[in-house]
Parts: C-alpha cells; structure tokens; sequence
C-alpha cells in the first residue's frame, strides 16, 4: 500500500504485489521481498533506517517517523543507479552488487550482445541514395513551410557552427491557434520542464550519464529476456543522413525485416483524405507487422501537384499510439523519413511521441543547395551535415534535461509535453495522455494549414517555385507574422508619448 507521501509501505500482515514509480525512484515488492532502485542520476533521495528489532523504514528523507537514535543499527542512502532489496525469507538486507551479479549471471548477456547487436555503420552500403533535386527543392520547401528565416537563423548557424542557434527577448508572436499564418503542427506544443521537486540536469557536467544511444527494432517480450531481444541496430543518436536510412531500408540481416509505408493524402480530398490516409497508414502497419517487419519507415517522399504529406508529428504519434492499443508497438522500430522537421523543437517532439530515428532529407538537400548557391560559404555539404545532425542531437539532449531526463531512450515516447489550442478529440485520438488545458483545432484546421502551404507551393504563378516567404517569426516583416510591437505600434507610442495624448496612447 502507498501512504500519503507515494512511499510504498509494508507491514507483517500486508501482502503486496506492487511496483511504483515516484520521480526516478522505483519502489517494488511481492509480499516477501521488498525493494527499490534509483535512476542513473540519483536525483531522487532514497534514506533508510535498519532498527535493533529488524525494522527497516525508507523514505525520501530521514525523520519521516520517530525512531530513537539508540534503536538504530544502520542508516543509509540508495546511490545513483543502485538497488536495495529487503528479503524476509532469508531475513536479510541483499547487497547491490550481490543482485546485480546474481542477475547477470543468469544468462548469457554479452555473448547474445556480440551475436546479434548490429551497429549501423557495419551495415554494407545502400545500393543508390536519393540525389538533391534542386529544380523542385523550393517547391517543396515551400509545401512544408519553409521560409528565408528558417535558412538563415535556424540552418545556418547549426550548420556553420554545429550548435541550435539561441533567441532572446521572448516571443511577441500570437500563439499558433489564434495566427493567421498557416503553421506547422509542432508550433501547437509546449515542453514542459522541471519544477519544484523533479530537478533539471545539467547535461554538459553531468555527461557520463547522458547517453544518445540509439536502438532500432523489436525489443521482444521485457519480463522473458531471449537472444533475439538483442537484435537490435544501433545507432549514436536518433538523426540519420540519407545514407543511413537507406542502409536501413536494404537491410538483408537475418532477424531483420524493413518496409516503407507512404504518408501521403490526395489534395483533393481533404481533411477525410488525412483521416483516411492515417487510417491506411495504420492498417498496413498492422499488416507488415504481422509480416515479420520489424523496422518500420513511414515516409513523405512523392509530394507533388496531386499529393499532400501527412504532419509528420500527426503520423508518428497517431501510429506509435495504434500500436499501442493493438499491444505490437514494442515489436517494431519506428523511422521517420520526413522533409518537414528542420530545428530542434521538431526533432524533441518527434522523439517525445515515439520515434526511434528521423531522417530529414529536405533540411539535407536546403543544406546541399544552400552550399551551391554561396549562401555557406567556405563549407562544404559532408561538414554542414555533420555539424546539422549535432546541433540536433546536441539541442535535444539539452531539451531533455529540462525534465531531468539523461538518456533519448529515456526521453523517446516520453510525451514530455502540453498541446495549446488542440481539441480533446484530436489529442485524444492521436496524442493520447497528452494535457490540452485549452481547446482550439481538430483535424479539418490542420489540414486546411498543410492544404493552405501546399497550395501556394504549387499554384499556377511560377514566381512560387523560384522564391521563398521571407518568414516574419523572428523579425518583423509586412508580409509575415503578426507581432505585438511591430512599426505601427511603435511609432504610435513615440507620437502619443511626444504629444501627450492620452487617447492616442489608448
């Protein structure tokens, strides 16, 4: 039984099957051991007290309960990444290193590691990759929001410099809901982060305990451990150029089987086109699962005239979600082929509902194109990739230790977020647990923004398939976003301030 605090409590005549999960402190017991362990960080205390009448008393802190100095024959603490198990049967407190040698024991560990982990860059060279098309790069850039900014304050700096590019002085820009810009899915999300008792990390100082370690496939039944349960791919971080996903895509392993599924949608149809592709979408996951496919690529490559992508968050969470109800989401690995996500924000939010890897080809082929057209001068396109992927994998790391979180295997279907302007049908169905305190949108809106975009990409006028939108998030534009002190209001303070008018002021 759990008292008021969340510790988990024990007595002679209570009989208890239960685990708890308490801010990075796992608390278990079965009636006749009772035990608990503390993440990698050890950012949970754990203290316990052992009495002269063989009591044992653990909480978050000592002085939770009166005990007399003399009745005490130990105390202690539960350290970063230990264990404590308590054993009525052998009446004894089982050491850390006593269990984890027991477990280890068990089975053959290492030699399953060594037989069936795959790292990926020991998988042989894809066939062919995709060439940049610069003749309809724009165009496409355009039909997923792309704008002058995004190139210029997000691409290159993390490109140049290998770092996510810092802003500051907030954000006068409406919320995404009440914009009358077409926006991306992922501007209707808010991280969270940590606050009063579950503290942030510090990455940087703290990164022997942070780890980016990527595994893709199927991770087997958790509570029955096989040799298959290690056959896995890895990668160092969850962002793959277009060489390691087509690795991916031709892997010819035994135990391993790969497809790419298209998250497409006819213009046409609208936003039952969406809720029917989605539906598709699922329908031939289940499918290639219960084909013996245990990596999964869902992709928006094909986008033309005729053919609109899928939001990439909406298919990652709406699958990863699917699979959840159905009980074989563990039996896949999901990767993500997508032109949309660009910066980090996408990227945590991708990782945060599921995804195992993302490989964003239009971010590679702007970078690609960029370089050809002296906009990144000096650097050339095998540095610029390697500098963008860090950037990403260095942004999302520090994202996730707002929330105390050390390792993306950690973070990945996490959901360490709050929509903003999402209705409860639409997060219920494909963000499922998500908070959304206020309403807004469903389906039909975010359709009607990725129709809004893909229009203007491929209209008549050929002006749209040479220039992109200047953008107007980040600074002021007439033509862009919206912004709480923009020329007009500025200088209407100045006026009002100069001539004391009060009216005017108002």
């Amino acid at each position: 039984r759990l008292d008021v605090r969340g510790e988990l409590v024990c007595g002679q005549d209570v009989e208890i099957d239960v685990g708890c999960v308490f801010e990075g402190r796992v608390e278990l017991g079965d009636g006749v051991r009772i035990g608990a362990t503390l993440d990698r960080n050890g950012l949970r205390p754990a203290r316990f007290y052992v009495t002269r009448d063989d009591r044992v008393f653990m909480a978050s802190e000592f002085g939770v309960l009166d005990v007399p100095p003399g009745m005490v024959v130990q105390k202690g603490r539960l350290q970063p990444g230990r264990m404590f198990l308590v054993d009525t049967e052998q009446g004894r407190i089982v050491a850390d290193d006593e269990l984890k040698q027991k477990m280890a024991a068990e089975r053959p560990y290492r030699l399953w590691l060594n037989e069936n982990l795959v790292h990926l860059d020991d998988l042989p060279d894809p066939p062919h990759v995709h060439e940049p098309d610069h003749k309809t790069v724009v165009r496409r850039q355009q039909a997923f929001g792309y704008t002058f900014e995004d190139l210029r304050f997000i691409l290159t700096p993390m490109a140049t410099e290998g770092v996510q590019p810092l802003g500051s002085m907030g954000n006068d820009t409406p919320l995404a809901v009440l914009s009358e810009k077409p926006q991306l899915l992922y501007n209707y999300f808010k991280q969270l982060f940590a606050q009063v008792t579950n503290p942030p990390l510090d990455c940087i100082r703290e990164e022997v305990i942070t780890s980016t370690n990527t595994l893709i496939g199927s991770e087997g039944n958790l509570l029955d451990p096989q040799p298959q349960s290690c056959r896995m791919i890895k990668t160092d971080g969850p962002i793959l150029t277009n060489v390691e996903l087509e690795k991916l895509t031709h892997v010819t392993r035994p135990g391993f089987k790969a497809v790419t599924l298209p998250m497409l949608f006819k213009v046409r149809e609208g936003a039952q086109g969406v809720e029917a592709a989605m539906e598709k979408l699922c329908r031939d996951a289940s499918a290639a699962i219960a084909n013996g496919v245990n990596i999964l690529i869902i992709s928006d490559r094909g986008v033309d005239k005729d053919h609109a992508a899928i939001p990439a968050l909406l298919a990652v969470s709406g699958l990863h979600h699917h699979l959840i109800r159905e009980g074989t989401r563990t039996r896949v690995g999901l990767v993500l082929e997508s032109g949309e996500p660009r910066e980090v924000h996408h990227f945590a939010l991708l990782v945060g509902y599921g995804v195992s890897a993302v490989n964003p080809y239009l971010a590679f082929e702007t970078l690609a194109d960029m370089i050809r057209e002296g906009l990144l001068p000096g650097l050339d396109y095998k540095t610029a990739e390697k500098n963008y992927c860090k950037a990403v994998v260095k942004g999302i790391v520090k994202t996730m230790a707002k929330m105390g979180i050390s390792t993306i295997q950690g973070y990945r279907g996490a959901q360490i977020f709050e929509a903003i302007g999402l209705n409860k049908l639409f997060v219920d169905k494909y963000f499922t647990w998500t908070t959304s305190r206020i309403e807004g949108i469903g389906i039909e809106e975010v359709a009607r923004e990725v129709l809004a975009r893909h229009h203007h990409a491929y209209s008549d006028r050929e002006v749209n398939g040479e220039v992109l939108d200047s953008g107007g998030q980040y600074q002021w534009r007439q033509d862009g976003e919206q912004h709480l002190f923009n020329p007009e209001t500025i200088h209407l303070l100045q006026t009002a301030a100069r001539t004391g008018s009060y009216e005017l002021f108002k």
